[in-house]
């Protein structure tokens, strides 16, 4: 969640990513803090270069969120969550990762460790997921792949 507050505020969006005004939005950065911008030594140069990976970073990451996206992907995500058994999941923070057998991974933003652990602990993870996981917290499709897992 602190990741995606992170990249809406240097986005400036303060509710419902659209990407008409996300893709103006990292226009304008960009424009901003090209690198190219900033050559021979200025003192601007490396905080450009960190703030241009940061902006692409952000782009990316916040279009994989987009509304748009997901109605997009939807009937590719059912599929998943549906028919492809979970192989691998990991915690972080806030943050669950879960690989499926169909080699897609997805990131769940705002699990907390006890819904993590009843997770673990429910003997059934896919039924558990498919209940508490799913219908109920922010995701986003992953660049991981089952191969690079």
């Amino acid at each position: 969640m602190k990741r995606i507050k992170q990249y809406k505020k240097l986005f400036g969006i303060e509710n419902e990513i659209e990407l008409k005004s996300l893709k103006k939005a990292y226009r304008d950065l960009v424009k901003e803090w090209h690198p190219d911008k900033f050559q021979d030594g200025h003192e601007l140069q490396e905080e450009a270069e960190i703030q241009s990976r940061n902006i692409i970073d952000g782009y990316h990451f916040l279009v994989s969120m987009a509304p748009e996206t997901k109605a997009a992907n939807l009937e590719a995500y059912t599929e998943t969550i549906t028919n492809a058994g979970i192989d691998d999941y990991q915690h972080k923070g806030m943050l669950l990762e879960i690989t499926f057998l169909d080699g897609t991974t997805y990131e769940y933003f705002g699990v907390t460790k006890q819904v993590y652990i009843k997770m673990v602990n429910s003997g059934k993870i896919n039924r558990f997921a498919k209940r508490a996981i799913y219908p109920k917290y922010i995701y986003r499709k992953s660049k991981r792949t089952l191969e690079n897992a």
